[in-house]
């Protein structure tokens, strides 16, 4: 029988001058990698950005006692795959894998106006030196200890070239950025129908019926209630009409405040706004 363990990233400061009204420093959300395993194996999901969270990832899968086999990247974004070198360096014989559409967004992410443009002005001196690319998984399926995992290919989410990582044995899908849990979505990469294509990935893991769903930036004390794949989707519509209903970002973004008082990194919720609003 498989079970699954959550490790949270926690918050971070990011370089930023584009601070939310009222900002005093821009945040980085926290950010989930998820370890599941059975008696003897284990595949990760997600191995974090920076050399100190993939070195304390690392540890704290050596510390359950688990061969880490394979990790699987859900999406291209840098913040969920950078951190990956110092977990293969502690478990080398693991291999690390992904959908080639995410394969090609990590390359991307690779590329000097996004590494040097972007990651590196934020974190400077803290994303590790050498920086891995998952080969292309071989179909959508993979084992761990006889159990399938299957690649659920979900287009665009806050990104294109998404997936999650559902273990029907146990009923458990990781989201990656498909779901956010109480933590502002980003949406910068969301414009010309991306919330619509979004919407659609929801309803696609809403098919999985899951008992389970691991949200790719949450709260380490987060319950996996798979409602959280509805409040994404309610976020993205109450987003959709605000827009339709502003004209200033200023405008949209007191009015997502007014909608979500309490929702973990304004930042991300004002850089997205930024990219959408020009004024």
């Amino acid at each position: 029988m498989l079970s699954y363990s959550t490790y949270v990233a926690p918050s971070k400061p990011a370089v930023s001058n584009d601070l939310p009204p009222g900002e005093v420093r821009r945040m980085w959300s926290p950010t989930a990698a998820t370890l599941i395993h059975g008696e003897h194996d284990a595949v990760l999901v997600d191995p974090l950005m920076t050399q100190a969270e993939g070195e304390d990832l690392a540890g704290w899968i050596a510390a359950t006692g688990k061969n880490l086999t394979t990790i699987f990247v859900t999406h291209g974004h840098g913040d969920h795959f950078f951190g990956a070198a110092p977990v293969l360096d502690r478990f080398p014989a693991a291999r690390m894998v992904a959908l080639p559409s995410v394969v090609e967004g990590m390359r991307k992410q690779l590329s000097p106006a996004w590494l040097d443009g972007f990651w590196r002005v934020r974190f400077p001196g803290q994303l590790p030196g050498r920086l891995v690319v998952a080969e292309p998984l071989d179909g959508d399926t993979f084992t761990l200890e006889g159990s399938e995992l299957v690649a659920i290919d979900l287009g665009h989410t806050d990104t294109d070239g998404s997936s999650a990582l559902y273990v029907p044995s146990i009923g458990l899908v990781v989201a990656g950025d498909s779901v956010y849990d109480d933590v502002h979505l980003y949406l910068a990469e969301s414009v010309a129908g991306g919330l619509d294509r979004w919407l659609a990935a929801l309803d696609v893991l809403e098919t999985l019926h899951p008992v389970a769903v691991v949200s790719g930036h949450r709260q380490a004390g987060a319950s996996d209630d798979p409602r959280y794949i509805d409040e994404t989707r309610r976020y993205l519509k109450a987003f959709a009409a605000a827009e339709t209903r502003t004209s200033t970002a200023l405008d949209l973004y007191n009015a997502m405040l007014a909608e979500y008082p309490d929702r973990l990194n304004r930042g991300v919720l004002w850089n997205s706004i930024r990219a959408i609003k020009s004024s």
